[in-house]
C-alpha cells in the first residue's frame, strides 16, 4: 500500500480490518453512575457503527497527544502514537463557522457552565438571550459533560470541544462552530489530553 506524503502530513486514517482493542463497544457506552450527574447506558443502535469510539491505524508526523479534527470527514482523532490513533465521531461548525488550522488546550473543565458568545446573542437573540448571565452545568447545559477550551496565543478563541445534549448531532455540521462529542467519547478524550496539548483543525 502506497501513502501519499500528504497524507502522512496531515494524518490520514488507515483503518485495518478486523482491527479490534480493548474494552468491547457496548462497555464503552455504559452507565456512569459515578458522575456529577450520572449518564445511562448509550444503546449501540443509537450510534452509528462508523461514528462510535474505535482505535485506529493512523499514520501522521503528529506526535502523540494530538488532537487531529477532520472537520470534512466529522472525525477527531487522538493520536496514540506507533500508528495508532482513537478515532471519534463527531458533530462540526456549519460552514463559516469552523475554527481551522492549529491551537491549544488552554484549559478544561468538567460539567462546566455555559455563556452565549456575543456573536450568538447577536444572531439569535431570542433562543439565546436568557442565558446572557450564564447556565449552570448539567444535563440540560449544550456543552454536555466535559469541555476543551481551544486557546491561540494566550487567548481563548471561543472555540470548544465538548460534549452535547444533543447525541443526534454528532456527523453532522450544524453547531455555531464548536466540535461536539458524545458525552461518553469527551469524557474518555478528556482523561487523555493535557493543558498546552496541541489541536490541529483540517479543513476541506
Amino acid at each position: 500500500m502506497t501513502i501519499s506524503r500528504r497524507a502522512l502530513l496531515i494524518g490520514l486514517p488507515l483503518v485495518l480490518a478486523g482491527c479490534t482493542a480493548g474494552p468491547s463497544q457496548q462497555a464503552k457506552y455504559g452507565a456512569l453512575p459515578d458522575e456529577k450527574f450520572p449518564l445511562k447506558p448509550v444503546p449501540l443502535d443509537k450510534i452509528k457503527p462508523e461514528l462510535r469510539r474505535t482505535e485506529v491505524a493512523y499514520e501522521t508526523t503528529h506526535p502523540a497527544g494530538t488532537i487531529v479534527v477532520d472537520t470534512p470527514a466529522r472525525r477527531l482523532y487522538y493520536v496514540l502514537g506507533n500508528g495508532q490513533a482513537m478515532r471519534y465521531g463527531v458533530g462540526v461548525g456549519r460552514n463559516g463557522y469552523a475554527l481551522a488550522g492549529q491551537a491549544y488546550i488552554g484549559r478544561k473543565a468538567e460539567w462546566p457552565s455555559w455563556t452565549p458568545s456575543p456573536n450568538m446573542l447577536r444572531t439569535n437573540p431570542e433562543k439565546n438571550r436568557k442565558y446572557a448571565g450564564g447556565l449552570p452545568g448539567g444535563p440540560n447545559n449544550p456543552l454536555g459533560a466535559r469541555a476543551i477550551y481551544l486557546y491561540r496565543g494566550g487567548n481563548d478563541t471561543m472555540f470548544r470541544i465538548h460534549g452535547t445534549n444533543q447525541p443526534q448531532s454528532i456527523g453532522l455540521a450544524m453547531s455555531s462552530g464548536c466540535v461536539r462529542m458524545m458525552n461518553h467519547d469527551v469524557i474518555d478524550l478528556y482523561e487523555r489530553v493535557a493543558v498546552g496539548g496541541r489541536v490541529v483543525v483540517l479543513q476541506a
